[in-house]
């Protein structure tokens, strides 16, 4: 294994973007789809306050993150890297959802080299903390932020909810194939 360290988002990065669309069409009677979300703050996107979603996704959390799907082919290429790569899945998850993240992680057969619930969507201290060589993100603003604070390559996975513009360090990819071809011409291009 080598020491690049990757830090790795979970919730519509390593999970579908649309996970939470079931739950909350269910609760709020919503047809919502991804393509609806134009903003990470869902609560844009239908009739209902910060304060009602928040007390919702409180108590759906649990359930939430217990049922997330994992997206197309991260599961295939995170074991792929798993062999040459750390893997340090950072989330703004709180520990309140310690132990459903953990045996969701042993539910899909993913290893990792550490998980950090950091409880809060600035994650650039964590990641400067377990010195993060690139990083895998769905949120615009976390994304430009850890690319100019750290000075670190950010791998964007496209979503209608993070289309404003990106700096240099930011890659957009569609997908986990997308994601692993840039990681593999990045470091077979350094290492030559």
């Amino acid at each position: 294994m080598s020491n690049i360290r990757f830090g790795i988002d979970i919730d519509g990065t390593v999970t579908c973007p649309t996970s939470l669309l079931p739950h909350i069409n269910k609760q709020f009677s919503c047809n919502l789809i991804l393509d609806d979300i134009k903003e990470y703050d869902l609560t844009k996107a239908f009739p209902i306050t910060p304060d009602e979603f928040y007390q919702w996704f409180r108590k759906a959390e649990p359930e939430i993150y217990a049922t997330s799907p994992i997206q197309i082919d991260a599961h295939s290429i995170l074991t792929k890297w798993k062999k040459d790569f750390e893997l340090y899945f950072i989330s703004a998850r709180g520990q309140n959802v310690k132990d459903v993240t953990f045996e969701w992680f042993l539910n899909q057969n993913l290893e990792y080299d550490h998980i950090e619930l950091i409880g809060s969507h600035d994650k650039i201290q964590t990641a400067k903390n377990y010195n993060i060589d690139v990083f895998f993100e769905d949120k615009h603003d976390n994304a430009v932020g850890l690319a100019e604070e750290l000075n670190i390559p950010v791998i964007l996975f496209n979503t209608p909810y993070n289309q404003e513009p990106v700096p240099n360090g930011v890659v957009r990819v569609d997908n986990w194939l997308e994601a692993d071809t840039w990681i593999q011409h990045h470091f077979i291009k350094n290492k030559a």
